[in-house]
């Protein structure tokens, strides 16, 4: 009985306010992408590090994490926030990163 109450209170936190406002989900402002290298990510938690480092940015939209090629892609808006802040983050956080060429 937790369990299903639990993914029925998730449903409402998580869900509804994307079914109720739509609107609200889809980005109208402009977006770029940028891949990053990120150096001394070596465990299972630094990608973990890396992405909150990064999200933590305003104007950052989301981020991708690849630990096997030690990269994270970043979806932001350019009005808001840079690559450079972006980088700064996670350099902050322990994992410079660098705009991949």
């Amino acid at each position: 009985m937790k369990k299903y109450l639990a993914l029925a209170l998730f449903g409402l936190i998580v869900l509804a306010p994307i079914v109720i406002f739509p609107a609200a989900a889809q980005s109208t402002a402009a977006e770029e992408t940028v891949t990053f290298t990120v150096t001394n990510m070596t465990c299972a938690l630094c990608p973990v590090t890396v992405k909150r480092a990064m999200e933590s940015v305003d104007g950052v939209r989301s981020v991708e994490i690849d630990f096997e090629a030690k990269t994270a892609t970043v979806f932001f808006d350019p009005q808001v926030a840079t690559p450079e802040q972006i980088a700064s983050a996670s350099a902050n956080a322990g994992y410079p990163a660098s705009v991949r060429g």
